[in-house]
């Protein structure tokens, strides 16, 4: 595989300012932590940091992202957002949407989202997103998204254990697909929706309606393990968190944990 051609990605943009200032590296540690150390030294709002290779690149709860280098879009996104730190999710809404949509406008492929931050096809693992904080006191002075996307891994390059739970763009269309032309349909779909937060616009009902998750009896398991809770996943709130109805009826608001879609509701207890 190629490395990244950057001169083919700007002579694709068509955004304002998402992705025009634009940071590539052929290895990095981590595109989330350069994207903040350029934050600290006022880097423009929608700075694009990409990598082809990180060596220790992060999905949620600390988990290590795997990725072959020169393969994926391995990323982050610097925002300034007019948002509390509590409303911080919207801004992992709006780019697991634009995500969706890249993938959708290049291939053809439907793409789902998993509550509270993955990319599905074919019901399996292909993205993830990281979003982090840098606070000024108790607001909020930046965000750091970061994404991972899964575009010309082959199974055979994951480990075995893996393989069962996480696919890419070209293992399911076929074929490879450009990342070039991937990247430069997902920072369109970041700024025309980022422009719409600005102006007051949220995209929660947006997301809401594209998750797969709603609708469906889960298990959700805590970070570190401490409690687990099985319910019919009802809603999600402007702030990301999902509503579960538990089988005694009673309804828990959950800000973050693992989802696994269960087979079937238990029958309620008469």
């Amino acid at each position: 595989m190629e490395p990244l051609d950057i001169r083919q990605v700007e002579a694709l943009l068509t955004t304002a300012y998402v992705g025009r200032s634009l940071a590539y590296h052929p290895l990095t540690d981590s595109t989330n932590r350069v994207a903040k150390e350029l934050a600290g030294h006022g880097a423009p709002d929608g700075t694009l940091v990409i990598a082809d290779a990180q060596s220790a690149g992060r999905g949620r709860l600390g988990r290590q992202w795997l990725s072959p280098p020169n393969t994926n879009l391995l990323m982050s996104l610097l925002f300034y957002p007019p948002l509390r730190p509590d409303q911080a999710q919207r801004m992992t809404m709006v780019c697991a949407l634009a995500a969706a949509d890249s993938v959708a406008q290049v291939t053809g492929l439907a793409p789902q989202l998993k509550w509270p931050n993955d990319l599905l096809l074919g019901g399996i693992k292909v993205g993830g997103i990281l979003t982090e904080l840098g606070l000024r006191g108790s607001e909020l002075a930046y965000t750091v998204v970061g994404i991972g996307l899964n575009v010309n891994l082959a199974r055979e390059q994951l480990p075995e254990e893996l393989r069962p739970l996480a696919t890419s763009v070209a293992q399911e269309l076929g074929r490879p697909v450009s990342r070039e032309a991937l990247l430069a349909a997902f920072l369109q779909g970041v700024e025309v929706r980022y422009d719409r937060l600005k102006a007051g616009e949220s995209p929660m009902q947006e997301w809401a309606a594209r998750l797969a998750t709603l609708g469906q009896w889960v298990q959700v398991n805590e970070a570190q393990g401490a409690w687990q809770a099985e319910g019919l996943a009802e809603s999600v709130d402007e702030d990301g968190a999902l509503w579960l109805r538990l089988a005694d009826g009673e309804r828990r608001r959950i800000l973050a944990g693992d989802v696994t879609l269960r087979k079937s509701q238990p029958n309620a207890t008469k």
